[in-house]
């Protein structure tokens, strides 16, 4: 009773990083809280401290509002200690093609800025008093595209992800009178189901000369959420192998 379980929220939790870093603080017995477009795998649904998935579309206006009402009946006035916000979205071509400035459809680059840029802002705002109870953290998942040009990641994506790193400043300026954090993490090659095979040609780029593992971004986020960075605040760390060096 003296020391209570601490909660996290995770968006975009059915695969790969979510997966992984649902099951990192799994690990330590933190209470879980996801959400995704999909249902998430068999195993996870068996972890004892996975309590709630809510099924949802955060690139959907109306739903956002919803789910955030939603957690916050769920969590029923108790604090909320980590939001990790990594849900994301890529457009491409139907051949997989880059989509950049000039042949990027206007539309999907909106609803590429609805996911991965408002719904981490709306997130925070609608859930800054869970978040004060708790004197949490917020981390979002940003990418090295965000930071230089890609030969993968389309135009739509890097440059919603580098609006997320300035939120992300913005957000731990504001938050931090809320006595809450808010940090951000660049994963750079993360091998995972939805990384292209065209990525292979990256790794000579990569001065630790390989692609990085889901749990090498889990890590680094939790330990964002966690007490040994209480006094980090407003940093963005590159989860690249070195590649954003170069």
């Amino acid at each position: 009773m003296n020391n209570p379980r601490k909660t996290l929220l995770l968006t975009g939790a059915s695969r790969g990083i979510g997966h992984s870093t649902v099951s990192f603080f799994s690990e330590r017995n933190w209470e879980i809280i996801t959400c995704s477009r999909d249902a998430p795998p068999e195993e996870c649904r068996r972890d004892p401290n996975w309590s709630h998935h809510i099924r949802t579309d955060l690139g959907d206006s109306n739903a956002i509002d919803a789910f955030i009402v939603e957690v916050n009946q769920l969590l029923e006035g108790r604090p909320l200690h980590a939001l990790v916000n990594n849900a994301g979205w890529s457009p491409k071509s139907p051949i997989k093609e880059r989509l950049g400035c000039l042949n990027g459809d206007i539309e999907a680059w909106r609803q590429v800025f609805e996911l991965n840029f408002f719904a981490p802002l709306r997130l925070s705002r609608g859930l800054a008093a869970a978040l004060a109870r708790g004197k949490g953290a917020v981390v979002n998942v940003t990418s090295i595209a965000g930071h230089s040009i890609h030969p993968f990641a389309g135009s739509a994506y890097s440059t919603s992800k580098a609006a997320l790193s300035a939120l992300t400043r913005e957000l731990a300026n504001e938050f931090a009178e809320l006595d809450v954090r808010v940090n951000a993490v660049a994963p750079g090659e993360i091998e995972t189901a939805m990384l292209s095979p065209e990525t292979e040609v990256l790794i000579p780029r990569i001065p630790l000369h390989r692609l990085g593992q889901p749990k090498d971004v889990a890590s680094t986020i939790y330990y964002l959420c966690s007490e040994d960075s209480a006094y980090v605040t407003g940093t963005e760390i590159f989860v690249t192998g070195g590649q954003h060096l170069l």
